[in-house]
């Protein structure tokens, strides 16, 4: 709903857009834009990624080449004169801008660089990702309010104004009806190698599902896989958003067993459209289930034979998925931009 107070020129700060790049936070940019907008706000978005075809907010390219892009991102984006603008909602890459500040300076911290390089493997990302979550740590000071997207990601920032979920707009996927395949599918939405762990997720349908359901098919949304990932595995590449609605709700449960997750989008969109969500333990996916009173978290070690035992129990499937539908309300997007809107105006 549109407010009654004159609305804002919010300059929206993100490295990754969809036009470029599958980065949760680039599609959560674009929604939360083109909300704004829809609401009486202008909005540019400042990006290394390409404008989004169709975009309804305007955008402003950050153009760069070479290695260490983020950083030099950042210090591509102090050299801005931003004094047009009301408010500067950044979505990382902000940490270089004090006295550079607009009347209201938002960062929205997504997940936390500390907590992903406490999994990840290898020194050098390690090293990179501890740089990453320092400068967190210092634009939770430069910014005037500091958001969250999940309670556990506090521990890691300074000062946390407050705690705002992504949001999904929860009508995308109730105009779509809701048709189940045939036979039992499980949806994943990620990438096959590094935290998102799509490669154990197919290990573990080939070991564990396929034997006690020989007709259960594993449909991967990701770009990365191998040209021959298993039996009965589809690799669907990138899908439109129409595309991936449908998806969701054909599916008979939705599979993403991250090592690592700030929050998961995809979580609340499986929820979102009625799909029961199984997941291993992480920050993200604990918050978006409440510890798995609305969705199956299990170790890897024990994901194949929950997969399979789920997929046995209609009165399960049924259950989480009213359970998934009930949560899903609480990360509708109307309620986010609400909570972003009062933020905007409340800042200094």
């Amino acid at each position: 709903m549109a407010s009654s107070e004159p609305g804002l020129r919010i300059a929206m700060i993100s490295y990754y857009l969809p036009s470029e790049s599958k980065i949760g936070v680039g599609h959560q940019v674009h929604a939360l834009a083109t909300a704004l907008v829809r609401r009486g706000h202008e909005v540019d978005v400042l990006s290394a990624c390409a404008p989004v075809p169709g975009a309804e907010y305007g955008h402003r390219l950050i153009p760069l080449a070479g290695s260490m892009r983020t950083f030099r991102f950042a210090t591509a984006l102090r050299r801005l004169d931003l004094s047009d603008y009301d408010v500067l909602h950044a979505h990382g890459d902000d940490y270089w801008m004090w006295r550079r500040r607009v009347g209201r300076h938002v960062r929205t911290v997504h997940g936390s660089c500390f907590e992903e390089a406490l999994r990840i493997r290898g020194m050098k990302e390690r090293t990179r990702m501890v740089a990453l979550g320092l400068s967190e740590t210092l634009a939770s000071v430069v910014a005037d309010a500091t958001t969250v997207v999940s309670p556990r990601t506090s521990r890691w920032v300074p000062r946390v104004a407050a705690v705002i979920p992504n949001g999904v707009e929860l009508s995308r996927f109730s105009a779509v009806p809701r048709e189940r395949t045939p036979h039992p599918t499980i949806l994943f939405v990620g990438t096959w190698h590094q935290r998102k762990r799509g490669a154990a997720l197919a290990r573990a349908f080939v070991e564990s599902v396929l034997p006690r359901h020989p007709d259960a098919r594993l449909q991967m949304v990701c770009q990365d896989a191998p040209d021959d990932p298993g039996p009965q595995i589809e690799i669907l590449g990138r899908l439109s958003d129409a595309e991936l609605v449908a998806a969701y709700r054909r599916a008979w449960a939705f599979c993403l067993p991250s090592s690592y997750e700030g929050f998961g989008i995809p979580y609340a969109e499986a929820m979102a459209a009625g799909v029961p969500v199984v997941a291993t333990p992480n920050v993200g996916s604990e918050y978006v289930t409440e510890d798995g009173s609305c969705g199956v978290l299990v170790p890897l070690e024990d994901l194949g034979p929950a997969l399979a035992d789920l997929l046995s129990r209609q009165d399960e499937l049924e259950r989480l998925s009213a359970r998934g539908l009930e949560r899903a309300r609480e990360f509708d997007l109307a309620s986010v931009v609400d909570r972003y809107e009062a933020l905007y105006r409340n800042a200094l």
